[in-house]
């Protein structure tokens, strides 16, 4: 993989034309995020089904900061599948917000894989309960380039906190560490359920997790960025251990995205092939459960690729439009 990014760098072609001219398997580039949350082992598992299933098809799930990087990655071919929150796919297509200077991505949807739930974590003896008890802490809001991030910095400008905390940039795993050894007060973390470092601290012996609710910044979130991006969910109090009680949350979708230059017959066989091996995802990590025909085609703020269209209207899925 390393010597086919090399080549890629130095001859400027996308992956698909560097394995043609060199008459060898087709390679892919999944990009997902971090080692301790959802996108990394759900997108080693979709790299092992494409590699296993896909015949001259290789792919490799890929370390990355988050959405933001992903979509960058995905902007100049360096990656061609992207894990990526909605909320920041809908700025990136539209060449807005954290890209307006970058410029506009051109992203196409393969599907909506799950939601994300806005996690704001702490430990039950700092006396954290509510977004307000953040005023005057220390608060990690994710890696800088990723998806985290920018919900974090949404929620907390809508809580009117923006100004009032110490902001460190930390991942999932890093914000775990450094809460247990009282370096930071709470983190943000937006991720599928359970989120493997969360679950650390939540069983980790002598610390008790507490989940902070996010439901009340939610009117205005939506107010600003529309109710197609943010919609509630709830973290059930069977999710992590010590729970008291379920937790309403933000939530936002996850879609897995490509360039629209890839090529229809791949993105068909892709999708394909996530369907009809979602057993064999299921079994790396339960998020992909959420994979439905139904589900997959609602709440992608980009249109979707030509080659998922195709399948989802042989599955008699898809809505008859350009966009569901």
């Amino acid at each position: 993989m390393a010597a086919a990014v090399i080549a890629l760098t130095a001859t400027g072609c996308n992956p698909q034309e560097l394995a043609q001219q060199a008459g060898s398997p087709t390679w892919l580039s999944v990009a997902t995020g971090g080692t301790g949350g959802v996108y990394y082992p759900y997108g080693g598992g979709i790299a092992k089904v494409i590699s296993d299933h896909l015949g001259s098809v290789e792919a490799t799930a890929e370390v990355t900061a988050g959405t933001v990087d992903n979509l960058k990655f995905l902007n100049d071919q360096s990656a061609d599948l992207a894990f990526a929150l909605a909320d920041s796919l809908s700025d990136a297509v539209a060449g807005e917000g954290i890209f307006s200077e970058f410029g506009r991505v051109p992203a196409r949807s393969l599907a909506v894989l799950y939601s994300n739930y806005t996690h704001i974590a702490t430990l039950a003896d700092t006396g954290v309960e509510r977004i307000g008890d953040l005023r005057g802490r220390v608060v990690s809001t994710g890696a800088p380039g990723s998806g985290t991030e920018i919900i974090a910095f949404r929620v907390l400008e809508a809580a009117g906190l923006d100004a009032d905390v110490t902001r460190q940039s930390l991942g999932a795993s890093q914000s775990v560490d450094a809460l247990k050894d009282g370096k930071i007060d709470a983190f943000f973390w937006s991720g599928g359920l359970p989120t493997g470092a969360v679950l650390d601290l939540a069983t980790t012996p002598g610390m008790t997790l507490r989940l902070v609710p996010s439901d009340d910044v939610l009117p205005a979130l939506q107010a600003k960025y529309g109710d197609t991006v943010y919609h509630e969910v709830t973290v059930p109090q069977s999710a992590y251990p010590d729970l008291d009680a379920d937790v309403p949350v933000v939530g936002v979708a996850n879609v897995l995205a490509v360039h629209e230059s890839m090529p229809d017959d791949l993105a068909y066989e892709i999708i394909r092939a996530l369907f009809e091996y979602q057993p064999e995802l299921v079994a790396i990590h339960a998020e992909a459960e959420n994979l439905t025909l139904e589900s997959a085609v609602v709440g992608s703020p980009t249109p979707y690729h030509a080659g998922a269209i195709r399948y989802y209207e042989e599955q008699g899925a898809w809505g008859g439009t350009d966009e569901p």
